[in-house]
């Protein structure tokens, strides 16, 4: 039986992280269901997420912050063709790198700060926008529009017996635990997400329960005419601007 490790801190807020309502005004409405993997295995050829999203550390480590983000770079990679899987190696130095060393987990932000001024595995980000969990029209735009969203949850009591189980997550007493994934797909009864080397779905029971973070990891492909149509990249931009404008002692990393 694999084991299993958690990682996420609680979660962190500063009034400079943009928000994904503010650049949606235009966007259509999404459609009642989607999974970007679909399309991720067509573009491969491969339709096994146990070989494209691996364990990457996360059952030894509390690394799931940076698991979450080698997810997203494969998803990413995979919609323009490109099988890239970031190795374990490559996942457990960053995460090494970011913690300073101690199996400590991380901060969401922590992480997407980072990602958003440095290349991670040869991906680099536009920005990244936070959304509302409960907005469930944005995170559902968000994940048709991006490819997925970055997530972080209160841990729920149930949440490894049912993965083991293949069981979708349902609302449970909550741990003192935090995890990181990737959500790649909903439809009416809830999400799938990648983690610890396979899928797994969500109940939107769940997600209300458990899900208090999300954000959508805008990337540089979104300043490409006609790939965001009714997101504001422009202004985006210009924000983008104004806050990396600011004192380099005190601004947060872009957005």
């Amino acid at each position: 039986m694999p084991n299993y490790r958690f990682g996420k801190h609680p979660a962190k807020h500063d009034y400079r992280t943009l928000k994904f309502k503010t650049y949606a005004t235009d966007l259509a409405a999404p459609p009642t269901a989607f999974n970007v993997l679909n399309n991720v295995y067509q573009k491969l050829g491969v339709t096994d997420p146990t070989t494209l999203f691996p364990m990457d550390g996360n059952d030894t480590l509390g690394d799931c912050t940076i698991a979450g983000l080698a997810h997203a770079t494969t998803v990413y990679d995979g919609l323009l063709s490109k099988k890239k899987i970031m190795p374990k190696p490559s996942v457990v130095a960053l995460y090494e790198k970011l913690t300073g060393g101690p199996d400590t987990g991380l901060a969401e932000l922590d992480v997407l700060k980072f990602w958003s001024n440095n290349k991670v595995y040869g991906s680099d980000i536009l920005a990244f926008v936070s959304i509302d969990p409960k907005n469930h029209t944005h995170v559902q735009q968000a994940i048709n529009l991006f490819g997925g969203v970055y997530i972080g949850f209160n841990v729920q009591a149930n949440a490894i017996p049912d993965f083991d189980a293949r069981k979708p997550w349902t609302p449970g007493k909550l741990t003192n635990d935090g995890h990181c994934v990737y959500a790649v797909a909903y439809d009416a009864s809830g999400v799938t997400v990648l983690t610890w080397g396979n899928t797994q779905q969500g109940t939107w029971a769940w997600w209300a329960e458990c899900v208090d973070e999300v954000y959508a990891i805008v990337p540089q492909q979104a300043q490409q005419a006609g790939f965001a149509t009714g997101f504001n990249v422009q202004q985006l931009e210009a924000d983008l601007k104004v806050v990396q404008g600011e004192p380099a002692a005190a601004r947060t990393a872009k957005a």
